[in-house]
């Protein structure tokens, strides 16, 4: 029997009210120290760099522009609250991969591996930096991550992977599961942060550097002037010398990137905070994240305040693409984490969930971002970061701005920037391929072995994930 299935096998009714007054805001969202929003736009203006979107993507690229050149008009338009969406919606995984894990970067870009690696590092570093220098308290901490395997076919990789491994007996030092059947912890190259407290001190930074910041301002369009951008918003138009798109995974302004990212919903349960004595029954004390070594996997670790975010694993794609308020509550989701962090940790049985939500992610056939420019090269883009965009947002920020530059660099020669993933195929084909593909995931997960379907997709150029 596979550790985790699709079937809910303990009490429903139980685990359905072990969520059933949890709040539908996401716990990070859920803080008074949410900042009162930037008014809207609403009279005509001009710039020197205008940004499309108040997530990670934007927030990054408007500050490392405004560094670097102080006097340089930046502004910042959001559609509803900067950090809103995905970037207040995560684990708060912080991880310097830019190639969405080894075995991806060696599929896509082997020749160029080590100074996508080497880039990256520099890049979480500068993270760190950037946090420090700015005091920007986001409760960054590098404390590692775990990966376990709950599949005895995974411990043979994860033994052969680097990290500090731990067999089963081993593994019970840093934490107890029925499921657990080996662990890698890996320090390096990894950290956890607050997501919501990341966004919004990126926010008060630029603030007090002086980029204008307007929310509750969406962009309906661009359109090229010639020796400017006009990006047109309900309130008024801003005309801008250059722009950056960071819209990830909502329909892009540009056309032709709109088959590039696939929207799907990813879910995460809060539980309330544990006691000391809780925590010791799991044998979780120590701050590090966790994960599981299956492709559909599961991702947890604990908030300041000792509770355990328990996401992943049932990744949705919705028919049609659509992105729906509705969407961000899936019962049938929750109810199967519920059951799955039961049979993880049953020491916390009778545990209440306070907080249940989910958020969109752009994913790309390849999980790695795509980059580009458009309108004779006034406007740049990055989209696609497939849930590891919390640390490359920053890197696709230093390389939007060299594109719109113009400048050769180390980052813009690569191979992740100058290529496109193979575009995702169009309704009324996405759904059902989408489903064949997680039943295929799910066998694959359970047996070991990838089946036809997996090798003609990966053959395709096509990557899934959870």
């Amino acid at each position: 029997m596979t550790a985790y299935d699709w079937e809910v096998r303990g009490d429903q009714a139980r685990l359905q009210r072990s969520f059933r007054w949890a709040s539908a805001v996401p716990y990070w969202l859920d803080s008074p120290l949410r900042p009162t929003p930037e008014p809207p736009l609403t009279a005509d203006t001009t710039a020197d760099l205008l940004v499309v979107g108040g997530g990670y993507c934007g927030l990054w690229t408007a500050l490392l522009a405004k560094e670097a050149d102080p006097d340089l008009d930046v502004v910042v338009v959001e559609s509803r609250e900067v950090g809103w969406a995905a970037s207040g919606r995560n684990g708060g995984f912080v991880e310097e991969s830019l190639t969405h894990g080894l075995q991806n970067g060696r599929r896509y870009f082997a020749d160029q591996l080590d100074v996508l690696d080497r880039l990256g590092a520099e890049n979480l570093d500068a993270i760190e930096q950037t946090l420090a220098r700015h005091g920007i308290d986001a409760e960054f901490e590098r404390t590692g991550i775990l990966t376990v395997a709950t599949e005895e076919h995974q411990v043979a990789d994860l033994r052969e992977a680097p990290g500090q491994f731990h067999d089963r007996h081993q593994l019970t030092a840093l934490v107890r599961s029925p499921l657990f059947r080996a662990g890698l912890l890996q320090s390096e190259g990894v950290a956890l942060v607050h997501p919501t407290k990341l966004a919004w001190g990126l926010k008060r930074t630029m603030l007090r550097l002086g980029v204008r910041i307007h929310e509750d301002t969406p962009v309906t369009r661009l359109t090229d002037d010639g020796s400017t951008v006009a990006a047109h918003t309900p309130g008024g138009t801003v005309r801008a010398q250059r722009v950056v798109l960071a819209t990830n995974g909502f329909p892009s302004l540009l056309r032709r990137n709109r088959l590039l990212t696939l929207p799907v919903y990813d879910y995460a349960l809060m539980t309330e905070p544990l006691t000391d004595a809780q925590l010791a029954d799991i044998g979780w004390t120590e701050r590090f994240g966790m994960t599981d070594a299956s492709r559909q996997f599961h991702y947890y670790r604990k908030s300041a305040d000792n509770r355990i975010l328990w996401g992943g694993y049932d990744v949705v794609y919705h028919r049609g693409g659509r992105l729906r308020p509705g969407h961000e509550q899936r019962p049938e989701t929750f109810l199967r984490l519920a059951d799955h962090f039961e049979a993880t940790f049953p020491q916390l049985s009778g545990i209440r969930f306070t907080h249940a939500w989910g958020g969109m992610i752009d994913m790309s056939a390849r999980l790695v971002a795509h980059h580009g420019t458009a309108m004779a090269g006034k406007v740049a883009y990055s989209s696609g970061f497939t849930g590891l965009g919390v640390a490359a947002t920053r890197f696709a920020g230093l390389v939007m701005l060299d594109l719109l530059a113009g400048r050769d660099t180390e980052r813009t020669r690569l191979r992740a920037v100058r290529s496109r993933p193979l575009p995702v195929p169009p309704e009324p084909l996405a759904y059902p391929l989408v489903q064949l593909m997680r039943r295929a995931i799910a066998n694959a997960d359970r047996s070991g072995r990838d089946g036809f379907l997996i090798k003609m997709a990966d053959r395709l150029g096509f990557t899934f994930d959870s």
